[in-house]
């Protein structure tokens, strides 16, 4: 199945990677953690169809079973990366896959473990969403973060060189000039779960 779309602009799709295994949080995976009394995966989807994204994919990994169970993810569309433990690379992969020939225009990639950006940087960078080749990206400051929109016409260059835990980071530099920054520092703070440290940012 063809991993573009020439259709029009079309829609643009959530795509959620919350595959992580949590190792530096002692194995508790990032999707379960808790978040103003849901699990941040939960959290993390209504984000993405408050700023105007659908569908929403889901791409699952460690204790995707438990995810499952313990968290209300209905009307998304749950992707099983059996690769997950390859990095963040993997999973865009098996998300993107999951998109082709669903008529959307562009996926908006956001990560599970980034609770401090919400539905109003979502909705800016789904704003500046203009065609299959767009390539956009909240900005920090100036500096480039997530969530970051590719267009359908990307996906599959985007595919061929995720890897690893890098993701898209080798082709969106490439294609330094190309990308829109859509600054988002005055709506959102893009801190990572990674460690316990970081767990006082949760709610």
């Amino acid at each position: 199945m063809a991993l573009t779309q020439d259709d029009g602009p079309g829609s643009v799709a959530g795509l959620l990677l919350a595959a992580g295994a949590g190792r530096r949080l002692g194995g508790r995976p990032k999707a379960l953690l808790e978040h103003r009394g849901r699990p941040l995966v939960e959290h993390a989807v209504r984000v993405l169809r408050e700023g105007g994204c659908g569908p929403v994919h889901v791409v699952l990994g460690a204790a995707a079973d438990q995810v499952r169970e313990h968290a209300d993810l209905s009307g998304c569309v749950l992707v099983d990366n059996p690769e997950w433990d390859e990095g963040m690379g993997s999973s865009l992969r098996a998300g993107l896959a999951s998109l082709a020939g669903t008529g959307a225009g562009a996926a908006l990639v956001s990560l599970v473990d980034q609770p401090g950006i919400g539905a109003a940087a979502v909705g800016r960078v789904v704003a500046a969403y203009r065609s299959p080749s767009s390539l956009v990206a909240a900005a920090y400051d100036g500096k480039r973060g997530h969530p970051v929109l590719f267009g359908a016409g990307r996906w599959a260059d985007i595919v061929r060189t995720a890897t690893g835990d890098r993701g898209a980071r080798a082709y969106l530099k490439q294609h330094e000039g190309a990308v829109t920054l859509v600054e988002c520092g005055d709506v959102a703070a893009a801190y990572d779960i990674d460690t316990p440290e970081d767990l006082f940012h949760l709610e």
